[in-house]
């Protein structure tokens, strides 16, 4: 089967400094069984045979790069770490670290951590307070899946284990998608123009390589009543858009950068939850942009928190660019890609034109990437033992010269989100002080009632 477009792309990029990993964790209250959960896996792998693929042998003189469908793993897929309290953080250092190889199947690794009782709190080493319990680590290959593809598969190994019904909830009733009405002033705040984007601003202590992740719980921010059967003014992923924008511009204005627009990168999942899920890189990529701050304003010119009038102007432009990009359909990669993958010359000069295209288009990268799922789909009930899953995170890539993403899923009632960068961007105290904006950027986007 040759690569898909999405699939090349990452083959191309490919760094070893900052590994093109995905990372699924899921917290079990309870135990799970290793022998039934290696079992339950290795089903779940044959029931969907696109995540037990490796990669063919490939040449520079090659026209395509192909995966091989591969009947049984090549490679035990399941590992069960040494506990002790700094076990989970280890097992998050090598989902960042350590990526999947794509020449043995199945590209993916689950590391099933025994967790002991801890204290609350969140910290960039231990992530939220949990009591006893199992964490499941899922680390991905992002050259073969991505995110909904990884949650797919733990929901059938969910089902293979415990036997609890794993299908996904129905998704929730909208009402009918009618153009907003936007003043000349909101249309603005999403013209990205000739600008370029605004790069988030560097805060380390020295340079380093690889990426760092947070995880905390935050509240849904709340949205106004809207009438049976009528259309809401906004989602909370435009108002989780406009809590990224409005905490990158602040960091970028206390650390003096100049302004510039905030442009997101906001993968578009269309593919069905059920058992007929294509797994894979199913998602299209689309840019939400944001307009600058005036030239010459000085750097403490921006209130904080973000006043209301502010807020309000940005949630209804954003509801109805996001309105409009959702609709509208295209390539994943735009038609760049589609031209960067055509079998006409060989992988291995694709590869240099495709490398020196990502270098010449640095400086137009987006601010950052925003990935949101949305409410998890599946329950994730490992049956009597194992216990519902409390709290699911994932991440995505955090490569430079974007060098940060968010993760975000609700499970619930409560958003989990995960902050993703390159240490050559952020140290651990920066990324946790650029968290603590956020935060506070999306709680000033929740209605208040007036």
């Amino acid at each position: 089967m040759p690569f898909p477009l999405v699939d090349e792309i990452a083959r191309h990029c490919a760094q070893e400094a900052e590994p093109e990993t995905v990372h699924v964790e899921a917290h079990l209250p309870g135990h799970v069984d290793g022998v039934r959960l290696r079992d339950a896996f290795g089903r779940a792998l044959a029931r969907h045979p696109k995540a037990l693929l490796r990669q063919a042998p490939v040449r520079w003189w090659h026209r395509r790069y192909t995966w091989q469908p591969a009947g049984a793993p090549d490679r035990e897929a399941v590992a069960f770490p040494e506990p002790g309290p700094e076990a989970l953080r280890r097992a998050r250092e090598r989902a960042l670290a350590e990526c999947p190889s794509l020449d043995a199947a199945p590209p993916v690794r689950l590391e099933v951590i025994a967790q002991g009782s801890t204290g609350p709190g969140t910290s960039p080493d231990t992530g939220p307070g949990t009591t006893a319990g199992t964490v499941l680590l899922l680390t991905a290959h992002h050259t073969a899946l991505d995110a909904p593809s990884c949650l797919r598969l733990l929901a059938t190994t969910a089902e293979l284990y415990g036997g609890a019904d794993n299908s996904p909830a129905p998704p929730p009733v909208r009402g009918p998608q009618s153009p907003l009405r936007r003043s000349r002033a909101d249309a603005a705040a999403v013209r990205l123009g000739p600008r370029r984007p605004a790069r988030v601003a560097a805060d380390r202590g020295r340079a380093a390589h690889g990426n760092g992740l947070l995880l905390t719980e935050l509240p849904v921010p709340g949205r106004p009543p809207r009438a049976p059967g009528a259309q809401a003014p906004y989602t909370v992923n435009d108002q989780l858009l406009v809590a990224a924008c409005l905490s990158v511009t602040r960091w970028n204005q206390l650390h003096g950068a100049r302004p510039a627009p905030v442009v997101l990168t906001v993968p578009v999942d269309d593919r069905p939850r059920g058992t007929e899920m294509p797994l894979g890189n199913g998602t299209r990529l689309v840019s939400v942009g944001f307009g600058a701050a005036p030239r010459g304003a000085p750097p403490s010119a921006g209130s904080w928190p973000p006043e209301p009038a502010t807020v309000a102007r940005l949630l209804g432009g954003t509801a109805a660019r996001t309105r409009a990009l959702k609709a509208s359909r295209g390539p994943q990669l735009g038609l760049s890609g589609t031209l960067l993958t055509a079998p006409v010359l060989p992988v291995g000069v694709r590869a240099a034109v495709t490398r020196g295209a990502r270098a010449a288009a640095a400086p137009w990268t987006s601010t950052a990437l925003l990935s949101n799922i949305g409410r998890l789909p599946y329950p994730l009930d490992f049956g009597a033992a194992g216990g519902r899953a409390t709290g699911v995170w994932f991440s995505a890539p955090a490569r430079m010269p974007r060098g940060l993403s968010f993760g975000v899923l609700a499970t619930g009632g409560r958003i989990q989100l995960t902050l993703r960068w390159s240490r050559a961007l952020l140290d651990d105290t920066a990324a946790a002080a650029l968290c603590a904006l956020f935060e506070e950027a999306l709680a000033a986007t929740s209605w208040s009632g007036t």
